[in-house]
């Protein structure tokens, strides 16, 4: 809290509170090259995303064979995760970043040219399981990379500014996409797009400038390959923070269906489809540039479920709707609150990881986030051939309110979070106000 006017004046000694800056991150020449990398990247695979979500349903018609894409992108992930994430410990993390960005651009080429020919649709899942081999270096590669490239105190308004140029990237590729779409006839000009973005962000990873890393000379085993797993189970912030995602966006989300809603129930075709799927990041977006221009949390660990549970009631009005506005309204509040959440995991997960252990912590994050994302999205596919697009959305909202309350329940270490970055004194300080309360309650 910063002092107050008769502070000073009662002690002229005091010293007043540093001023945030909101800028801090972007001052940092590394971070200005990883941001834009970064942004190119990232809107060239919302772009991607649309088209094939777009492209799929259109030629299929099946809301199971639309969920099934995410469950090709996200398998590749899980069988890789572990040697992944060690490659990238012990290998060169600026040069593995910018060759899986050559990779994306080459899976990207294949889907222009099969979609130009009308290729078979197993031709897209296959190039899609490409595409996953690619992403299970390119997370973990990246997480660990970014503290290197930064001053420590800088890092969580990095985080922030990173989530921001992310929530852009993911309102103007979706946007873009479904404009191209509907002005071209046809998805191959999305894909090709997609293809020349992500090759500029693999010409940009190679000017970053990181600190060395200090690694251990010790050969290779086995058990190093567990090591990130490991570190994340003692973490019990950690955990309950990535268990809280995966299941709440495991149940809750609906980003797989946009293709069902836009064509059977808002009736707002291509264009439509790109605003739904811009809405959240609109939210996000929003939502990153106030979380940059403030401090850190005061309360971390309440913010986090307030906000999954928030996330969840938007679920719950998102699937109810036959309004086009009042979706977007809801899509795009539920991605304020979830870039609160996403802030937040990836500040835990980068501060409370050793640096040499970075790589594999982050790969075993991006399972969690794998699991949510894209297996949710086969989840809500499957849910949907069996009880329709609106109950599948909206027993996902529920679930996600169930989920929020087990959670606070499970990990009481996440509940009574502070700060992000809390010292011993501060989780002391945190268990004694928790058996305070006990004790009030118990006496009441």
């Amino acid at each position: 809290m910063r002092p107050r006017l008769a502070d000073f004046t009662n002690n002229p000694n005091a010293v007043p509170a540093p001023v945030h800056d909101a800028f801090a991150a972007m001052r940092e020449p590394n971070y200005r090259f990883f941001a834009f990398a970064f942004v190119a990247s990232s809107m060239g695979l919302q772009m991607l995303s649309t088209a094939i979500g777009w492209e799929i349903y259109h030629r299929t018609g099946s809301a199971l064979i639309l969920g099934a894409t995410g469950l090709a992108r996200a398998l590749p992930v899980i069988a890789l995760t572990l040697p992944a994430g060690t490659i990238v410990d012990r290998g060169n993390r600026q040069r593995i970043l910018s060759v899986t960005q050559i990779g994306f651009a080459l899976v990207a080429l294949g889907m222009s040219l099969s979609s130009y020919f009308e290729a078979p649709i197993w031709t897209f899942f296959a190039l899609l399981l490409i595409s996953g081999c690619v992403r299970s270096f390119n997370a973990p590669s990246r997480g660990a990379l970014l503290p290197s490239l930064m001053s420590p105190e800088r890092f969580e308004n990095a985080i922030a500014w990173q989530s921001g140029f992310f929530q852009f990237a993911a309102v103007a590729g979706p946007m873009i996409a479904g404009i191209v779409i509907a002005q071209a006839g046809g998805t191959w000009m999305v894909y090709l797009a997609t293809s020349v973005l992500c090759t500029g962000a693999g010409i940009a990873a190679l000017f970053l400038k990181p600190r060395p890393v200090q690694r251990k000379n010790a050969p290779p085993r086995l058990a190093d390959m567990f090591q990130g797993a490991e570190h994340i189970w003692r973490e019990k912030t950690i955990l309950g923070a990535l268990t809280l995602d995966l299941l709440a966006v495991l149940f809750g989300g609906a980003t797989a269906l946009l293709p069902v809603y836009a064509s059977e129930i808002l009736h707002c075709g291509p264009i439509g489809l790109g605003a739904l799927r811009a809405a959240p990041y609109v939210g996000a977006f929003l939502m990153a540039i106030w979380l940059a221009a403030r401090p850190s949390f005061g309360h971390a660990g309440r913010a986090l479920l307030w906000s999954v549970a928030i996330f969840g009631v938007c679920m719950i009005v998102f699937g109810w709707s036959t309004s086009l506005w009042l979706s977007l309204a809801a899509l795009a509040v539920s991605g304020a609150v979830d870039n609160v959440s996403v802030v937040i995991r990836h500040v835990l997960v980068q501060t409370r990881t050793p640096d040499e252990l970075r790589g594999r912590a982050t790969a075993v994050n991006s399972v969690f986030i794998e699991c949510s994302n894209e297996i949710g999205a086969f989840e809500s596919g499957a849910v949907a051939s069996w009880i329709g697009p609106v109950g599948s959305v909206v027993s996902g909202g529920f679930g996600t309110l169930a989920v929020v309350a087990f959670i606070a329940l499970a990990f009481p270490a996440l509940r009574r979070m502070k700060r992000l970055q809390e010292t011993k004194e501060d989780v002391r300080h945190a268990e004694v106000e928790e058996e305070e309360h006990r004790g009030l309650g118990a006496e009441g």
